[in-house]
């Protein structure tokens, strides 16, 4: 199908989509209606590949993302997984230092240099964003726990990683983050037990999307408060499992650790992907109202999810880690 084809194709099916979305779900919010709709059109969508991934199967498909990094790992990776799994995968595309997130692909580049809102909205892929339907066709768990597990960044005490980010948000200043008082909490009721990790990509780090990374100045606080601490920063500098890049050094560092507590977005995806449990805060979002960390996050690894909507809500939440 060329390329002005599959523009007319779309343009039918989210019509279509729309048309069905107003009268079956008339009672949704309107803020929330679009992303019901966006679920209805990307089914429709799938149905011109029925042939290709359920007939003949040869490699054909090329999953290509650019949009956030949360919703390529909860979307565009499992599907590709499961393309792979399916005997239809021939390529992917993504941004730069995701080769070790699709260490399946046969061919993976990284063009696309810049995360953007509109590759969020990618049809080719069975769900964007957040959706009524987590009870998902082609998509596969993404055994990164398994791959990247390894006996190099291991430590006395068993591994807490604490992800946080302090980053806008909708166009506006940070709003889900872990402050340095909540930091201090965590800490001096975890470390006894666990060997405390602190994760807060720099913008060197990662590819930037639509939001801006702020300085919470919690760095150097944690290296004079917290000695015992190991900020993952540190750990990169020295580098000795030889990670190919920041992402897959994380892969590895997350690998061995089965307790997490992070914040919305990406952030805990990624947390999600590795098993154990994950406390998560997260202040507002459409991840609420569609239940998605009940009803997907689960489903990257097994993984136990605990949510937090206010401060005050994690302090009692960090006990089921004691």
């Amino acid at each position: 199908m060329g390329k002005q084809n599959r523009g007319l194709f779309l343009a039918l099916v989210k019509k279509l989509a729309s048309l069905y979305t107003k009268v079956r779900y008339r009672n949704v919010p309107y803020k929330y209606l679009y992303f019901f709709r966006d679920t209805v059109a990307c089914k429709l969508y799938q149905t011109k590949y029925f042939f290709g991934d359920y007939g003949i199967k040869k490699p054909y498909k090329v999953v290509d993302f650019s949009g956030e990094f949360g919703a390529e790992l909860q979307f565009a990776l499992p599907f590709a997984y499961w393309h792979y799994l399916n005997g239809t995968l021939k390529e992917t595309v993504s941004t730069p230092n995701t080769k070790e997130l699709y260490y399946f692909s046969p061919k993976h580049t990284e063009t696309n240099q810049r995360r953007t809102n509109e590759g969020n909205y990618n049809y080719e892929i069975p769900r964007i964003i957040h959706s009524q339907d987590y009870n998902m066709k082609k998509w596969a768990q993404v055994p990164l726990k398994s791959i990247y597990r390894n006996d190099i960044l291991v430590f006395k005490k068993p591994m807490l990683i604490i992800a946080n980010k302090y980053n806008t948000e909708w166009d506006g200043p940070p709003v889900s983050y872990f402050s340095i008082t909540v930091l201090d909490f965590f800490i001096s009721q975890l470390k006894r037990k666990y060997q405390v990790i602190y994760n807060r990509p720099s913008g060197s780090h990662i590819v930037n999307d639509n939001s801006d990374i702020r300085d919470l100045n919690e760095h150097e606080w944690l290296r004079q408060q917290h000695p015992e601490v190991i900020l993952v920063d540190d750990l990169y500098a020295k580098n000795v499992i030889k990670a190919n890049n920041f992402n897959h050094f994380q892969l590895c560092l997350y690998a061995n650790c089965e307790n997490f507590i992070s914040v919305h977005g990406g952030t805990s995806v990624l947390a999600s992907y590795f098993g154990g449990k994950n406390l998560i805060y997260s202040r507002a979002g459409g991840e609420h109202y569609f239940n998605c960390f009940f009803d997907l996050y689960p489903k990257l690894a097994n993984t136990e999810i605990m949510l937090a909507q206010k401060e005050e809500e994690l302090f009692p939440l960090v006990d089921k880690f004691l």
